[in-house]
């Protein structure tokens, strides 16, 4: 092996083990944002999320063990994936046109949240605001 197919080979393996850690640091934060919450979409994006990522893992030890069949395995998971979300946005859209108690609280509590959020934007202003330059 010449010099230079031995640097690629090192370099190829050292990318995906950067890849692997960085998918699996992404992982972790996204299993938080499913338990976490606060919301039903919120974990509905954040599942979407962890299909890209396991779509991620599979190319990754896809080009790691010279097995490129994963590749058209991501593809499916990627398919099955959208499917799932289209799945869950109308669920929610028809538990939300029903007037499901739940989503109806739920779309009150964000309300107030943002309400909240606002009015400490607003009142953080003060005097060292914009009229205060």
């Amino acid at each position: 092996m010449s010099g230079l197919a031995e640097l690629s080979a090192v370099f190829l393996a050292v990318c995906v083990n950067i890849s692997l850690a960085v998918l699996t640091v992404a992982f972790v934060l996204i299993v938080f944002r499913i338990v976490r919450g606060p919301t039903l979409p919120d974990r509905v994006v954040a599942l979407d999320m962890l299909v890209a990522v396991g779509i991620g893992y599979i190319a990754a030890i896809g080009v790691q063990t010279d097995y490129f069949l994963y590749v058209d395995i991501a593809i499916a998971l990627g398919l099955v994936g959208f499917l799932a979300t289209v799945a869950f946005a109308r669920f929610v859209l028809n538990r939300g046109l029903a007037r499901d108690p739940t989503i109806v609280d739920e779309i009150r509590e964000t309300e107030l949240r943002e309400g909240r959020s606002k009015a400490n934007v607003a009142g953080s202003a003060g005097p060292q605001g914009e009229g205060a330059r």
